[in-house]
Parts: C-alpha cells; sequence; structure tokens
C-alpha cells in the first residue's frame, strides 16, 4: 500500500520553476533518501506534502488514516513554552483522552449510568492501545537517548541553540507515535551518541520514513532507496546512499557513451546529405533531394538529445602559509564556567604543525568553547591560551553574523575581501 503519492507535481515561486512535474509513489514501511543540491526543492517538496504551501498544478495522495509528522529545520512554539511543554505535545491526544476519563469518571460517582460505563470502557481501551499507560516510560526512553536532562527540561525552548531545538523537537515528533516521517537534516546538530540512538529507533521504527540528508554515513545506514531531485524532477535509485553513488556515475558513463554515438551518427549523417544533395543538383534528381531531406530531419531529432551532465566537485584550493615555529596553539589548564555550569575544566592540549584533529563529545560538553578559546571570541576564566606569533587563523562558527547583513553575497565578499567584481563572481562560483 503507498503511503504518498504524488502525481505530476508543479510548484513555482514566481517565475522560478522548482518542481516541474514530479512524480513517485512511497510505500508503506520504505525507508527513502531524498537528495539534490542546494535549492533543488527538496525541503519545498516537505512544505507541499505538509501542507504549509500551496502547489500550482498535480495531485498529492495520502491516506487519511496516516499520522504524518515532520522535522522542521525552524520549528516554532510560543514563547512561554518550556522544552517539557514542547515534549508534551507529542502527547496531545493521549492527553485529551485522559482528560475526557477524569470528566467521565467524576460523572460516574454521581450517577453511573450503562452508556457513561461503556463510554469510560471505551476510551480507556484506545487510551492503552495508544500506549497512554506508557508515556513517562517512553518519555524518559526518548529524553535519556537524546541526551535531554533534567535541567534542560525546565529551560524555555526558544532559548535553546539550534542543535538543542532540532533534540527536541526530535523528541516530540518520535512521542507522537507517527506513521509517517518527514526528517529534514535530522543529524545536522546531533552528537554521535544521539545518532547512533536515532539509528537504532529509525531501525525498530515501523512506519514509512523521507529523509533529507548530506550526512552520507546516516543514508548508508538508514534508507533503502533514494529519490534525487535534478532538474525539478524524481530521478530514482534502488539501494543506500554508497549504491546510488555507484548507480549514478555508470547511468552516467551510459548515458554520455551513447550521446557521443549519436554525435559521430550526426557528423556521418551530415556528410551523406550534403553528398546527396549535391548529387540530386548535378543530376537533377527529386527524388534524391527528398532523401536528402529525410537524413536533415533526423540529425535535427538527434541534435534534440542534450549531453548528460554530472554535478561538478567543488574546484577550490586553500593556501598554505609557510609557519617557521612548531607549536601552533598551546592550552594548559584551562576552565570555563556560565554560572554554576562548569563546561571546561583543566583542559591541556597542544597543536603542532601539520596536525589534523577532530574535537568529540556530547553537546553541551565545551567543544565549541574550545575554538572560540583559540578564535578569541571569549576568554577562559582560568589558564593559557598562546596562538603561535605568525599564525594566521581563519574560524567557521555554527552560527555566522556579517558586518552588514543587508548585502547581497556577492557585496558582501566584495567588502570582506576588496575583490574585483569579476574575482568575486568566479570565487564564488567555485563554492
Amino acid at each position: 500500500m503507498a503511503d504518498i503519492v504524488v502525481k505530476d507535481l508543479h510548484k513555482y515561486y514566481g517565475a522560478n520553476h522548482i518542481l516541474k512535474g514530479m512524480s513517485f509513489e512511497i510505500f508503506e514501511g520504505e525507508r527513502v533518501g531524498l537528495l539534490g543540491k542546494n535549492g533543488a526543492g527538496k525541503t519545498t517538496l516537505f512544505k507541499v506534502l505538509t501542507k504549509k504551501e500551496p502547489f500550482e498544478e498535480g495531485q498529492i495522495l495520502i491516506p487519511d488514516n496516516r499520522q504524518l509528522e515532520v522535522l522542521d529545520q525552524n520549528p516554532v512554539f510560543p514563547d512561554s513554552y518550556t522544552v517539557r511543554d514542547v515534549l508534551d505535545t507529542g502527547f496531545e491526544s493521549l492527553i485529551a483522552l485522559s482528560e475526557e476519563m477524569r470528566k467521565l469518571e467524576a460523572d460516574m460517582a454521581l450517577k453511573p449510568e450503562p452508556t457513561l460505563v461503556k463510554r469510560y470502557g471505551e476510551l480507556q481501551t484506545r487510551f492503552e492501545v495508544m500506549g497512554g499507560y506508557t508515556m513517562k516510560k517512553d518519555l524518559a526512553k526518548v529524553t535519556t537517548g537524546l541526551q535531554i536532562d533534567s535541567k534542560m527540561l525546565s529551560m524555555p525552548f526558544n532559548r535553546l541553540s539550534g542543535g538543542e531545538r532540532t533534540r527536541v523537537t526530535l523528541g516530540r515528533i518520535i512521542l507522537r507515535k507517527p506513521d509517517i516521517l518527514l526528517l529534514d537534516e535530522p543529524t545536522n546538530h546531533l552528537d554521535m551518541k544521539a545518532v547512533e540512538w536515532f539509528e537504532e529507533y529509525l531501525a525498530a521504527f515501523k512506519g514509512t520514513v523521507v529523509v533529507i540528508s548530506h550526512d552520507r554515513y546516516f543514508l548508508d545506514k538508514v534508507v533503502t532507496r533514494i529519490i534525487e531531485i535534478a532538474d525539478g524532477k524524481g530521478v530514482f535509485y534502488n539501494g543506500n546512499y554508497t549504491a546510488y553513488v555507484k548507480e549514478r556515475e555508470e547511468r552516467y558513463q551510459k548515458q554520455l557513451s551513447l550521446y557521443e554515438q549519436e554525435q559521430r551518427k550526426i557528423r556521418q549523417l551530415e556528410e551523406a546529405a550534403k553528398r546527396m544533395h549535391d548529387w540530386a543538383k548535378r543530376a537533377d534528381n527529386k527524388a534524391m533531394h527528398r532523401r536528402a531531406f529525410v537524413m536533415e530531419k533526423r540529425i535535427e531529432w538527434l541534435r534534440k538529445t542534450e549531453k548528460p551532465v554530472m554535478e561538478r566537485d567543488m574546484n577550490v584550493r586553500f593556501k598554505e602559509k609557510i609557519f617557521s615555529g612548531k607549536d601552533i596553539i598551546i592550552l594548559n589548564d584551562v576552565e570555563k564556567s556560565y554560572g554554576d555550569h562548569e563546561v571546561v575544566r583543566g583542559i591541556t592540549i597542544k597543536v603542532q604543525r601539520g596536525d589534523r584533529i577532530g574535537l568529540l563529545g556530547p553537546n553541551g560538553c565545551g567543544k565549541t568553547t574550545l575554538l572560540n578559546f583559540i578564535a578569541n571570541s571569549i576568554s577562559p576564566d582560568s589558564g593559557l591560551v598562546k596562538i603561535g606569533k605568525s599564525v594566521k587563523y581563519a574560524f567557521l562558527p555554527q552560527v555566522i553574523n556579517f558586518d552588514k547583513p543587508e548585502m547581497t553575497m556577492l557585496e558582501t565578499v566584495r567588502y570582506a575581501m576588496e575583490w574585483s567584481e569579476d574575482t568575486a563572481r568566479n570565487r564564488l562560483a567555485a563554492f
């Protein structure tokens, strides 16, 4: 049985035609990865499927009895909501049932009529089937897996970081026990432990999953089919991400070989048609002219085949600077606290020329704090941070703030780098 059916879907943003007659079916229990370059229309498709945005043409069919939940990149809740309030919305239907049962209990205490008793029994059965008696257990399982501790439960949701919001929203939709999960970049802000827990959850999940992700390892673990959005339409592949990469390359090579064969055929037909026209003129033979015209029509038809293109890799090289010293960065016994919360305690690190270092650990353990020490964005409460005298560093933070946010991308690069327009355009194109 199909959980999602999309037929000839068209979606525009002004004059920009994003989805150009996209059609596909996703069946119950499937694990589908939705791929495509940035701006291809992946998130737009999710918005259309969840009725957050209209579409101009086509048809979308999702059975009425299937509960669909989406992991949004920018979830919005009232300012007054704590993390616990957001998670409790995952139990909305159960809480409503519970309240109705409490009301019936009060009514039956006054007058135990058979109709009330029957209604109460029906509600109690539904409450049990939907997991009403395991709400606390389910909440504990999700908060433990996603590392949402008791302190975080009482925090205002809108004051959380992007990563923390993702974890809480993910927990909320899991608690709603959906039949269909739409996941937009679910691993972007999850640490390794949380990703592993989520992979295990999806492995046991009985419903249908559609996931947008640039995390190829996560896709390899989770999906069994790929839909790639290319030029507004769906291209389909069986298997996980690794299988998709291999099959896409094989398809490209076959299409390129066929295209090159057609180009050789066009050249042969052009030469043959030219010779035939010459012979027809000399012999004043109209039949031979007609044969040449037939060849030219075939040439015109063959020329409609476009040369296959493969998404190009980034064409960027980073310049290296010769550094005379051996020690690049030294952190010695650094410590940092935010109020009562001790983030970093007694950490000593030495980074030397040529090192390649990964900082791992759960969310909130101090990884970004250490980078901010090195970038001189914040200072430790105690300890030494020393950067080599001739070291030139660049820092890419989680949230990027520009000096002049009203500028376009082109203007921003020209302003920051003092480049000509041509240089700025070429560098942006490389990225």
